[in-house]
């Protein structure tokens, strides 16, 4: 069950320039989270901005009560809580989402993500690996000035594949690509992804024409987090065309059997 806290700043450290990583004392929500989880904040105690700022949950440090999310300032909210210091308390919600990622049934897995989409695929990764499961990972930039968090996806994965798009670093061209073409000969049990609606489409048409399982995280713009607004409509894969029918990415999701949704 979701818990609003007032969690305390304990670090904060901009990773590239305009993408932030935040850790908060927030034990009640590292208790009740699971990976694909997610948080809304509240990023004023002003009347402007007034919605809360949906974020995906990148780390859960479960040990030492600590929750950890990274995002990149693109409007007015996401600059007002760039400004958050050290000792500054944040309001949040979480976690949210009923949907999140499941490994229980797989042991060999491709986790693939492109740019600032691949936040939610650590935690994910780290607990698969943790439980046994062999975790490849496929991650996706522009280019080099864009490439993040290498370090740590090294740690919790058996095998790292960076991709940019121009090959400025590591490998050219897009993560998909590789990952097919690993396909045949690492036979992987499920594909996890997040990223740009392109990919997903791409990775959703190739799970489903090769009749492997695949979990997709989406992103939509959320008004409430908690399926009130009906802000964050997706449809249904078997909806009929003339009565379409919708999930909702907060409640049903994030996280989705590709097969589900109609993307």
């Amino acid at each position: 069950m979701a818990k609003q806290v007032l969690a305390e700043l304990v670090k904060k450290e901009e990773i590239i320039k305009g993408i932030y990583k935040f850790s908060v004392n927030a034990s009640e929500i590292v208790e009740a989270s699971k990976p694909g989880n997610f948080i809304e904040i509240r990023v004023t105690d002003q009347v402007e901005p007034f919605l809360r700022r949906p974020i995906s949950i990148y780390n859960l440090d479960r040990e030492n009560g600590i929750l950890e999310f990274i995002f990149q300032v693109k409007g007015k909210g996401t600059e007002i809580l760039s400004r958050k210091e050290v000792g500054d308390k944040i309001d949040i919600i979480g976690p949210l989402g009923y949907g999140t990622f499941k490994t229980d049934k797989y042991n060999k897995i491709a986790v693939i993500g492109g740019g600032i989409g691949i936040f939610p695929l650590y935690e994910l990764s780290k607990e698969a690996k943790a439980n046994k499961k062999e975790v490849h990972c496929y991650l996706g930039f522009r280019n080099k000035d864009f490439v993040m968090l290498e370090k740590e996806f090294e740690q919790v994965t058996n095998k790292l594949v960076i991709t940019t798009d121009d090959g400025s670093y590591k490998n050219e061209g897009f993560a998909i690509d590789y990952l097919i073409k690993n396909m045949e000969k690492e036979k992987y049990d499920c594909i996890y992804a997040c990223g740009p609606l392109p990919m997903l489409k791409a990775i959703q048409k190739y799970a489903l024409e090769n009749d492997i399982q695949c979990q997709i995280s989406l992103e939509e713009k959320m008004g409430c987090g908690l399926g009130v607004c009906l802000g964050c409509a997706v449809k249904t894969a078997k909806s009929p065309k003339d009565a379409p029918e919708y999930f909702h990415v907060c409640k049903g999701g994030p996280v989705f059997n590709s097969r589900d949704v109609e993307i």
